[in-house]
């Protein structure tokens, strides 16, 4: 865990003014998490970062990692197990590929089996083929494939903390997101505990678990990324989240977030007792389960109008011609619907359990009703 109390940087101009960087800056970020530090140009973000490994030395405050205060341990060593990575990735041009993954691994006494062995495993990890590339030089790679290595070069000697600092702003928005995607596939495998300075609200979202918005120095809102865009704290974030902020939050609420628990049926149900149920529900339609409460499908005011009471629901059973899963985002959830005309989706687990269903009314309702799925993490 890294912890920030009341962190400050206060620098002395020529003039001798005073000019505070950094305003007693506290947050928590729990282990195996992300944060990232969002922000104008100057409000403080990177600063706060370079202090945690006292690349810059705070004013007053302390960082403690797992409780340990920094100020207690020698820095080289602490350096030495803090990954770091810059948007100018500064691989070394005279160093294989291999070589500059290995760098801090090779410092701290590791052997050539050892380091071979890591840079393999997190070659693999980006999806760039060790027999192929660790034997290149950097001018030999792409831009995107050296951003790649400066990553997992961070990771190498397998630190549990990770500061990045735009690790992504100069890369094009295709290789971008790709980089994006394999490190949080990364990250979650490893579980490392990361801080990132970003410029970007939608890479913010994306990648965070906690996001952290500075302005002059201070820090504005330290919020889950839906949280922060369900509930704006002030103007300044509202406008730093920008207008879209609510079709942003489709891409992190879950289908399972917004789904309501109509009444279901069992196949046996009469079919009048179906149509009634209906009636009680203003609803068109009814999903049928069994007693393990496995979805069936599904039967329609309309098929029994047309067809009569006669009989019971399990004659009229439609199959589901599309369903989303609980953890899928409210962006694929809503293609769906557009892509079929749908109006509604059953909600249905990886063994077939009916959850409910998400609508586009509940959707709808999901987001204007003040919820984020911070909040109910926390509880």
């Amino acid at each position: 865990m890294i912890e920030l109390e009341q962190l400050s940087k206060t620098y002395t101009q020529k003039d001798g003014t005073l000019v505070r960087a950094v305003d007693s800056v506290s947050l928590k970020v729990a282990e195996g998490e992300i944060c990232v530090f969002l922000g104008p140009s100057g409000c403080g973000k990177t600063t706060t970062l370079k202090m945690i490994n006292r690349l810059i030395a705070p004013t007053s405050g302390r960082v403690l990692l797992n409780g340990e205060d920094t100020t207690g341990i020698d820095e080289v060593s602490l350096r030495r197990h803090i990954g770091y990575v810059i948007q100018q990735i500064g691989l070394f041009p005279n160093m294989t590929i291999e070589e500059n993954i290995t760098i801090v691994p090779r410092l701290l006494g590791w052997d050539k089996k050892r380091c071979r062995e890591r840079a393999t495993e997190l070659m693999a990890m980006v999806a760039l083929d060790p027999a192929k590339f660790l034997k290149r030089y950097p001018r030999e790679l792409s831009g995107g494939q050296q951003q790649r290595i400066g990553v997992i070069r961070a990771l190498a000697a397998d630190a549990p903390v990770l500061l990045m600092d735009e690790p992504f702003g100069a890369v094009d928005p295709i290789n971008r997101e790709s980089i994006q995607n394999e490190f949080f596939q990364m990250q979650r495998q490893l579980k490392k505990t990361v801080i990132m300075v970003s410029h970007d609200i939608d890479e913010a979202i994306k990648l965070g678990d906690q996001v952290a918005i500075f302005r002059a120095g201070k820090l504005v809102q330290f919020d889950h990324p839906d949280t922060l865009l369900a509930r704006p704290k002030d103007d300044f974030v509202s406008a730093f989240v920008g207008q879209d902020h609510t079709l942003k939050r489709l891409l992190l609420v879950r289908a399972g977030d917004a789904a309501t628990t109509p009444a279901t049926a069992r196949p046996g149900l009469p079919l009048q007792d179906a149509m009634n149920l209906m009636d009680d529900q203003d609803a068109r339609y009814l999903t049928i389960t069994d007693n393990d409460n496995r979805a069936l499908g599904y039967i329609s005011r309309r098929d029994i109008r047309s067809a009569g009471t006669q009989g019971v629901s399990g004659d009229k059973v439609r199959p589901f011609n599309l369903n989303a899963a609980p953890d899928e985002n409210l962006r694929v959830v809503l293609s769906k619907m557009y892509k079929h005309s749908a109006s509604w989706m059953p909600v249905i687990d990886a063994e077939g359990k009916y959850l409910g269903e998400v609508t586009q009314d509940s959707i709808a309702d999901y987001l204007s009703s003040g919820k984020s799925r911070g909040q109910r993490m926390a509880a």
